[in-house]
């Protein structure tokens, strides 16, 4: 009798323990402003609470994610110089460690100056050197390869990426690193006449009736000097930086010809018209980097335009397919990511920079943040960029602008504050790790429940959201026949990782 009992005990003991079993649990990680951190544990559910936001299944594939990364500026470096050694190692290993919280695979360089240097400089400053006699990264190491060293030290995979801000002065029509003049610079203002012309030869310098056009006026002539002579000496410039960096053991993987050729700058710039951008690429850049580099990728970008038929003039160039591997959205580019990439599917695309705020620090800026990561996933973007990962103070520029960082230090105190929009990127980069699979999500522009589903090359489900209204919010995820249900609290931002 007592045998019996034992085996009835040890058949509901099992029983109990492959119910558990079925029932998978979640590990559920949520931020609130003040409290950045919070872990709990919840159960997959049979049944749904109400109708799901999302429903994934093991059929969906998605696309591949690639890498989380960075930026690496002169003055990022400063500002981490301004702590003792101790919290520069606990801010390098977690932006950087593959068992950090963030864990950035991938860096961008601003080849010359950007503007977040401490000041104007290129890798060759000498008028008229197309030999390219006087060209060094004597600049570079002063603060920007001493930074990567650093991150090597955590990842030894890691891997970058570089664009310019501005050629060397004496290449541009202004012979000047800016394309406007103000009080931040020495540009002569009569210069800037060059941008616009107020001239009739073209409707693209008359201003754009569309309010929400960037920029409601073009420029109508490229900056950069459309001289062979010039455009070859920057084709080799970019090998030679290429070149530069190989020997530091610092890998460059991919190249884009300009960053936000779009935005007329008083810090570093250079606007480029279609013709122009197409001309450089296609019978400059991309035929030297084929010769002297052919395992660097070369991207087209950075776009920071919403205009759409000026970004398909150039990516519908039939020279594309030869050269071009991929595509870079920024700032007002990612509103059209969806419509280009519908257009010109045989592309790879990336979020090239996170938008950086005006120094405000805050969880307004993060919740921002959280939403931007979330349209550049769920729209194919398979590598996500930050801008400045630490500044100090204010933020500031040697150019006026204050922007946002992950990471803030006070110059006075020598203390460092891990800001709102660091959490913002830890609820996606800590979890999604490369390799993992985008599955889908929810990002309405006016949605104020962004979600994305992902898988982990484990094969596990990740789901990433936020709820940023006033008011907390239950929401219902379907994955395959089991569900999580859950409650977020307003402003919030959540990642559930199923075990």
């Amino acid at each position: 009798m007592e045998n019996k009992s034992n085996k009835i005990i040890t058949f509901s003991l099992l029983f109990i323990l492959a119910t558990l079993a079925q029932a998978q649990s979640v590990s559920w990680t949520s931020s609130t402003e003040g409290q950045y951190i919070k872990q709990q544990s919840i159960k997959l559910s049979g049944k749904a609470s109400q109708s799901p936001i999302i429903s994934m299944f093991k059929a969906d594939q998605g696309f591949e994610f690639k890498a989380w990364g960075t930026t690496f500026n002169e003055l990022n470096w400063d500002a981490l110089q301004l702590l003792p050694e101790a919290k520069r190692k606990e801010i390098l290993d977690n932006l950087f460690s593959p068992t950090g919280q963030l864990r950035f695979t991938r860096g961008r360089i601003g080849m010359n100056a950007n503007d977040y240097a401490r000041s104007w400089f290129s890798c060759d400053e000498v008028d008229g050197d197309f030999q390219l006699k006087y060209f060094n990264i004597n600049r570079d190491k002063e603060a920007i390869i001493p930074y990567i060293k650093e991150a090597q030290k955590r990842n030894p995979d890691i891997s970058f990426w570089i664009s310019p801000w501005s050629p060397p002065s004496w290449m541009k029509i202004n012979h000047h690193y800016a394309v406007q003049s103000n009080k931040y610079n020495d540009l002569n203002p009569q210069l800037d006449f060059l941008l616009f012309e107020d001239s009739d030869r073209s409707h693209n310098e008359q201003v754009n009736p569309d309010k929400n056009l960037f920029p409601r006026r073009l420029a109508v002539n490229d900056y950069f000097i459309q001289d062979p002579r010039y455009l070859q000496a920057y084709a080799n410039y970019f090998c030679r930086f290429i070149d530069a960096y190989q020997a530091e053991g610092i890998p460059i993987t991919m190249v884009m010809y300009q960053n936000e050729a779009y935005s007329y700058t008083a810090y570093p710039g250079c606007p480029w018209t279609p013709e122009g951008a197409i001309r450089f690429n296609m019978e400059y850049l991309g035929p030297t980097l084929r010769q002297a580099h052919p395992e660097v990728a070369l991207y087209m970008g950075t776009f920071n335009t919403n205009r759409y038929d000026n970004v398909k003039q150039i990516l519908s160039d039939p020279r594309m397919s030869k050269y071009v591997s991929g595509v870079g959205f920024q700032w007002e580019g990612g509103q059209i990511l969806p419509r280009i990439r519908k257009e010109f599917p045989a592309f790879n695309y990336i979020s090239s920079e996170s938008e950086c705020g005006w120094g405000s620090f805050d969880w307004k800026s993060a919740e921002h943040t959280f939403q931007l990561i979330n349209h550049y996933l769920v729209n194919g973007c398979n590598e996500y960029f930050n801008w400045n990962g630490i500044l100090s103070d204010n933020g500031e520029s040697a150019w006026g602008w204050k922007q946002n960082a992950l990471i803030r230090v006070d110059s006075q105190s020598h203390q460092f504050k891990y800001t709102p929009e660091y959490y913002a990127y830890l609820h996606y980069s800590h979890f999604i790790t490369p390799g993992s699979s985008i599955l889908g999500g929810v990002e309405k522009k006016d949605s104020e429940t962004p979600v994305l589903v992902a898988r982990n090359p484990l094969g596990k489900y990740i789901v990433v959201a936020a709820n940023l209204s006033d008011t907390q919010k239950g929401i219902t995820v379907q994955l395959d026949k089991k569900f999580i249900n859950a409650t977020l609290p307003s402003h919030s931002f959540h990642t559930f990782q199923v075990r």
